[in-house]
């Protein structure tokens, strides 16, 4: 196995274990809205949202 595969595999399980202890409800409040979800169904959101904004900021050119 590649070292890049390696890696890859250790923070994919090191972040489905944060999930899987990160279970409780938090409420979210911005500007007049609020919702409530779960922190195990809100990380995975954020971070998707991460991966978009970066690869969208990367593939800019000016």
């Amino acid at each position: 196995m590649k070292a890049k595969t390696i890696i890859l595999i250790f923070f994919i399980a090191l972040f489905l274990l944060f999930l899987f202890q990160n279970t409780q409800v938090v409420t979210l409040r911005f500007l007049l809205w609020q919702v409530s979800m779960s922190q195990a169904l809100f990380m995975p959101i954020v971070l998707l949202i991460g991966v978009v904004l970066g690869y969208v900021a990367g593939r800019v050119r000016r």
